[in-house]
């Protein structure tokens, strides 16, 4: 395993709006500029951390990260599925179109998690899937580009675990304030 990066800690997009971590990456690599965009997302979303897995990545031969992702983000660089390794109770969830799928639009993100998506034109391998805790999947007719499914994972892990407020009933109208935190009383116990 390579690391490349910052040992800064990461803000979440969103400052205190979401709690715990993610982080994103790929198994196997067709398109390099592909993992850019992602990286890139990755570090517009607020990703702890960026992974590859079995993949040959460079900023400077993908081209498409702009912002420099693995210079700002921790990059992780496995060379097989047997030496990849998350932190202690993070979570990992495959994005693939397989049938036992759960659509995303219905999954329940784990505080503390890991998104690998495969290769255009493949899948994720089956060793890897066989690794998963949750398999999702994007509903949509056929395979789409690794750094737009990417982006939607993000997109919807912050606004179903972020804390927001209501969305406004109508296209005129005013989205719902999230209500203010309120705190309980004091607890007493006895020993």
């Amino acid at each position: 395993m390579r690391y490349t990066g910052s040992l800064l800690p990461r803000n979440q997009a969103g400052g205190d709006r979401v709690r715990g971590y993610f982080g994103i990456g790929v198994e196997h690599l067709s398109k390099p500029m592909n993992a850019g965009n992602l990286f890139r997302s990755a570090h517009a979303f607020g990703a702890s951390f960026t992974f590859t897995i079995n993949a040959a990545y460079s900023v400077n031969a993908a081209r498409s990260d702009t912002s420099r992702a693995p210079e700002q983000v921790p990059w992780y660089a496995y060379d097989s599925v047997a030496e990849f390794a998350l932190p202690e109770g993070c979570r990992l969830v495959g994005v693939e179109l397989l049938d036992e799928a759960v659509d995303l639009p219905v999954f329940r993100h784990p505080p503390q998690a890991a998104y690998v998506l495969g290769p255009e034109g493949g899948s994720l391998s089956a060793e890897l899937v066989a690794r998963c805790d949750h398999i999702v999947k994007i509903p949509t007719r056929f395979c789409i580009n690794v750094g737009m499914a990417g982006a939607i994972v993000m997109y919807d892990r912050l606004i179903t675990v972020g804390k927001f407020g209501n969305r406004a009933v109508s296209s005129t109208g005013q989205p719902e304030p999230l209500p203010p935190h309120v705190h309980g009383g004091l607890r007493f116990t006895r020993k």
